[in-house]
């Protein structure tokens, strides 16, 4: 009697086993309710909860870079900061249409926005992260550039270099002979502005000057390239 009743129960079993088997088939081929089939008409059918994450009004694409761009590029603070850099790049007259300009420590890339509206062509700006298509990657600390390729460098984040020395000297380094060297720093006099003008030791400084940039009060200090502070 007891094995009739084992072989029921194991027959029993394996009916279960077939039905969870079939049903589970059965799910994974069929379409959540919830997703929208290409074929799905213009108005959008009533989705019920819980809802599928194939369903396209739940997901997040991010947008479209062109289009973050512009929209930035566009905002009332980019363009602030960009006409402040403008300002600034005038008041300097050293550059002209054919002034090759390296901007380091660009960050998103402000000046090298400002220099292409001026109509500065050719525009180099480096960061340690890329903000395409104005800032390229690179280290200030080790740039990927031949000798004196550019008349004039400028940077707004010497203070903030980890080896100034170095950074200082790869400024120069890119730089023709006869060409400048242009930094900006906190507002200083005197003893900082010897400070600064002690790392750029392969030129003459020319002048250091109290600028208002992007709201911020700051100090302008302009080196020329291929002069020795020391034989001046």
């Amino acid at each position: 009697m007891e094995k009739h009743i084992e072989k029921f129960l194991n027959k029993v079993s394996l009916v279960f086993i077939a039905i969870a088997t079939i049903t589970l088939l059965y799910l994974s081929l069929q379409t959540p309710q919830t997703c929208i089939p290409p074929n799905t008409p213009t108005t959008k059918p009533h989705l019920k909860f819980p809802s599928s994450t194939c369903d396209p009004s739940l997901n997040h694409p991010y947008m479209d870079p062109t289009k973050k761009r512009l929209k930035l590029w566009s905002s009332k603070s980019w363009l602030s900061q960009v006409s402040s850099f403008t300002t600034f790049f005038q008041s300097l007259n050293l550059l002209n249409n054919e002034t090759k300009v390296l901007c380091v420590s660009a960050g998103a890339g402000h000046e090298v926005m400002a220099l292409n509206n001026m109509g500065v062509s050719d525009v180099t700006g480096v960061e340690i992260v890329d903000s395409l298509p104005l800032v390229k990657r690179a280290d200030p600390n080790n740039l990927p550039f031949f000798d004196g390729v550019f008349d004039l460098a400028f940077s707004a984040h010497l203070e903030e270099a980890l080896f100034p020395l170095r950074f200082a000297g790869e400024m120069e380094r890119t730089v023709r002979n006869g060409g400048v060297c242009v930094v900006v720093v906190e507002e200083c006099g005197g003893v900082e502005v010897d400070a600064i003008v002690g790392l750029f030791r392969k030129s003459m400084f020319v002048g250091a000057e109290n600028v208002t940039l992007i709201g911020i009060r700051m100090t302008r200090i302009i080196m020329r390239v291929g002069v020795s502070s020391s034989s001046s």
